[in-house]
């Protein structure tokens, strides 16, 4: 894999490239998830005890990072541009420890699709803004962007953390597994019955309305998804097979196509549920990752399940 390119363009700006071993999804998410931020941002050997993030234009980005001598070093911001997994746009203002802006950079980072099922990022760095002992902090600015991408390499490849039941997508499928810390019993109820269904189901920002849920070989199950900004998705699917407490087949009968396999195990002291996702073509596959986001709402819909039953 190829090494972090770092080609300073003036005294003030910085572009560098990266080659990453995995999918565009799953490395825009490591970027925009903060769980998954705080694993890898800042040089090494650092930590981030608090990063929040506001996935919206104009919501607020804080970082602070914490060095190995435990100097705290806090960083805002706030989102200029998201184009979900293609680009991010966003501010970053470096604070003294009165929260006295230091000085304030604009990042650029692009996702692209590289060689077979890779992602190069290309980052470009931009001061807009310098108080005047910036010069200390920003001489190292590109040491710090290359090592921080080497900790983002680190991360991505260990698999450890990246995703506690990573999405794994291969030609038609998407697949993932969770265990959740409740009864066999009780997990399957959460898919079977449309009182806990309205709950957790779809991705986050997303709201459930169950019309129908008939849970037999044949029978109907029609909802509706109100997305944030208000447009609704209506959904149908038909139930090809249920073995109560073990298995569900369903068909998703609207675009996109596709045939929704979910297993029940008991696990660990708690319940396996492995979600398996088959599309009609790998174009459908690929689109619905690309463009909607399938692989990270497919997470988000587990983590909703896993903090609806945290609630009962």
């Amino acid at each position: 894999m190829p090494a972090v390119q770092s080609s300073p363009v003036t005294e003030r700006e910085l572009i560098l490239t990266r080659v990453f071993n995995a999918p565009r999804a799953l490395v825009y998410q490591a970027w925009t998830d903060p769980k998954h931020l705080a694993q890898w941002w800042g040089p090494t050997g650092f930590t981030n005890p608090v990063c929040e993030l506001d996935l919206k234009i104009h919501g607020e980005i804080r970082i602070d990072m914490r060095a190995p001598d435990g100097t705290i070093y806090p960083m805002s911001g706030a989102f200029r541009e998201i184009v979900e997994p293609e680009r991010l746009v966003f501010t970053a203002c470096a604070l003294d420890a009165n929260g006295k802006p230091l000085f304030e950079n604009l990042n650029t980072v692009t996702f692209a699709e590289y060689d077979s099922n890779k992602t190069l990022i290309t980052i470009e760095v931009r001061v807009l803004w310098e108080g005047p002992t910036a010069a200390q902090y920003l001489s190292g600015m590109a040491e710090g962007w290359s090592r921080s991408m080497d900790r983002l390499s680190e991360f991505i490849l260990s698999g450890t953390g990246m995703m506690p039941d990573p999405v794994q997508m291969d030609n038609r499928e998407l697949r993932a597994t969770r265990i959740f810390r409740a009864p066999l019993e009780l997990v399957y109820r959460m898919w079977t019955e449309p009182e806990h269904i309205a709950h957790w189901w779809g991705p986050r920002g997303f709201t459930t309305t169950v019309q129908k849920m008939d849970v037999r070989p044949g029978g109907e199950w029609l909802l509706v998804l109100h997305g944030p900004d208000g447009r609704d998705f209506p959904n149908h699917y038909l139930y090809e097979e249920v073995v109560p407490n073990q298995r569900l087949v369903i068909n998703h009968v609207n675009w996109p196509q596709h045939r929704k396999y979910v297993s029940f195990t008991e696990s660990q002291g708690g319940t396996s549920v492995s979600v398996r996702m088959l599309f009609d073509s790998a174009a459908d596959q690929q689109k619905v990752v690309t463009e909607h986001g399938a692989a990270k709402g497919l997470i988000e819909n587990l983590d909703k399940l896993e903090e609806h039953l945290s609630r009962l």
